[in-house]
């Protein structure tokens, strides 16, 4: 979340071509916020349900020193500088000439390995003309921009750095719903800052990305949703469990000011692996192909279809030629399933499925009927 300026961004269609997922579901009117180099970028939020509650409960006062310790120094200071065009003002000229206009704003980052490489959000280093990185013991380095994934909001940078201490990931499947969370970033220009919460909910859709298919941008969004305070300053930085790995990168907030209200959404660490991986590998992101459209299961679609309760999602439709067709998955199935882990809403299947690479076989595990089928899906290149 960067400082200066609000811009106010529209909302986004929620169907991903890139995985052939069509998502038909109501919208609310909360207002989702992040801030860019020129802003905050409002956008209406989509109503994901719930991945399924499990109480945790945890004995005695609640310890988070360790959790902070591990995870401070991996957490690094962000700021760019964008140069804008001519300003065609013949009394800024007069004092100024034809000098352009220079903007900074700020956000955060994590390291992810000894030799230098940082993720961090895409909207954090949009457009910079330079990005200057801070770590935690106050060296600053100018850094490389490796590659982006508008499609995630995700960002991948290089400093010419040895021996660091990266954040050590956690396998955000496995994160649950009333677990605590820590926000680790530098809201405000203030740096090294540390606030606690639980994860309130999984797999949320805020449309709040946008859409290029021209461009093969396909928002791919399934927030971890946690009330942990997060302001201005935090977008890029890390969102982590009580041992201090990382779970998210923290991305938006919930507001109606610009700042902390309530809730803040972060890309989940298992989707933030896959999309680093390829930048450092690749320069870009390699994103596959089911060939499918879905839509979301309420008690409509439950009673039509005589199903025997609202799990999963429907194929709503198959893509001829795509990977679902060649598998035999039909229209009515609903899919269950996706590498192990159990689907709750499109944007939950639209996670899973992120995180694999053309050429993958998908294993699905999907109902037709009263029977449960399970199968595995060739992806496809776009």
């Amino acid at each position: 979340m960067k400082t200066f300026t609000p811009i106010f961004l529209s909302s986004i269609l929620g169907a991903s071509v890139a995985l052939g997922i069509y998502q038909g579901i109501a919208k609310e009117n909360t207002k989702i916020i992040v801030k860019d180099t020129n802003g905050t970028r409002v956008a209406e939020s989509l109503p994901a349900s719930l991945t399924t509650f499990e109480q945790v409960t945890y004995s005695g006062a609640a310890d988070f020193t360790k959790a902070a310790s591990e995870s401070l120094d991996a957490v690094v200071h962000i700021n760019t500088k964008i140069t804008l065009g001519q300003v065609n003002d013949p009394v800024y000229r007069f004092f100024y000439g034809n000098a352009k206009i220079e903007q900074k704003a700020s956000g955060s980052g994590v390291v992810i390995s000894p030799n230098g490489y940082i993720v961090t959000n895409n909207h954090v280093i949009s457009d910079a003309t330079s990005i200057n990185v801070t770590l935690n013991n106050h060296e600053t380095y100018t850094a490389e921009l490796i590659g982006t994934d508008p499609s995630t909001d995700l960002a991948l940078l290089k400093i010419d750095a040895e021996n660091l201490s990266p954040i050590q990931f956690a396998n955000s499947d496995e994160v649950k719903v009333g677990e605590w969370a820590l926000a680790v970033g530098n809201p405000f220009n203030l740096t090294s800052t540390v606030t606690a919460g639980i994860v309130s909910a999984k797999s949320r859709n805020i449309n709040i990305l946008q859409g290029d298919y021209e461009n093969s941008v396909f928002p791919i969004e399934s927030f971890i949703q946690t009330d942990a305070a997060v302001n201005p300053g935090n977008s890029g930085g890390a969102l982590v469990n009580i041992n201090g790995e990382l779970i998210g990168i923290n991305t938006a907030i919930a507001s109606k000011t610009g700042s902390y209200s309530g809730y803040s959404f972060a890309i989940p660490s298992n989707l933030v692996k896959k999309v680093a991986g390829d930048l450092a590998k690749y320069g870009s992101v390699q994103r596959g192909f089911m060939g499918i459209n879905l839509k979301e299961i309420d008690m409509n679609i439950m009673n039509n279809y005589d199903l025997p309760n609202l799990d999963g999602v429907m194929v709503s439709g198959v893509i001829p030629e795509g990977g679902a067709d060649d598998a035999g998955i039909k229209p009515g199935d609903v899919v269950l399933r996706v590498g192990g882990v159990k689907i709750s809403n499109v944007p939950g299947l639209q996670e899973q499925v992120g995180k694999y690479s053309p050429g993958d076989y998908v294993p699905l595990v999907i109902r037709r009927g009263s029977s449960e089928i399970e199968m595995e899906v060739l992806l496809k290149k776009l």
